[in-house]
């Protein structure tokens, strides 16, 4: 808890939110498990009600966006893309578009809930061109019901708290060491860009 708390600067809000986003692209952090630790903290009041449902509602809201985005930009690929092929399988793809063209959205609105295929669903919901603005309609319509039960959970049995704490705290490194990643990434790209630019200037003017 106290390392956690001079990571984020007092705040365990950063933590809740780059688990649920880990979470959502495949990281060893459950959503439930987030959402139980949510209720968990409230119930020690070691955060606030409201913030914390904020937090975790965004956080569910775009980690969903981001799976549904995977497979709107890859679309039947998406399960043998090497790097996202581990989220859904050919066989599990066909049984959800079987799904879909049952039920619409209502798979959405109830496969929110069901934690071993929402992950999947939301991909497929991609690759099969569902609109933006109708997938993110009833994932914000479903949402608060997860939330609800999972956060219920965690307030009523708060004794959860110091195993999610280190769940939280682990989140908030690896967002942290994403971040360092992405940007050194950036940088290194950046300063190779500029020596080619500048190699190929003076080639020129010779």
């Amino acid at each position: 808890m106290d390392t956690l708390l001079e990571i984020l600067g007092g705040s365990y809000y950063l933590g809740i939110f780059a688990a649920l986003i880990l979470g959502g692209i495949g990281f060893p952090f459950p959503e439930d498990a987030t959402l139980i630790a949510c209720g968990a903290l409230v119930s020690r009041h070691a955060t606030g009600l409201v913030p914390t449902l904020a937090v975790a509602y965004a956080g569910l809201l775009i980690s969903d966006f981001v799976l549904y985005s995977i497979g709107r930009r890859y679309g039947r690929s998406v399960v043998t893309h090497r790097r996202f092929r581990r989220l859904i399988s050919p066989e599990r793809l066909a049984l959800i578009e079987d799904r879909f063209e049952r039920w619409g959205v209502y798979v959405i609105l109830f496969g929110r809930h069901m934690a071993g295929l929402r992950a999947e669903i939301f991909i497929a919901a991609g690759v099969f061109r569902m609109s933006r603005a109708k997938f993110l309609l009833a994932d914000a319509v479903t949402a608060p019901f997860t939330i609800a039960l999972m956060f219920g959970i965690g307030y009523m049995g708060s004794e959860t708290l110091d195993h999610v704490r280190r769940e939280l705290t682990l989140a908030g490194y690896v967002a942290a060491a994403a971040v360092a990643a992405g940007l050194a990434v950036y940088l290194v790209h950046r300063h190779h860009r500029t020596k080619h630019l500048a190699g190929a200037g003076g080639d020129s003017s010779q």
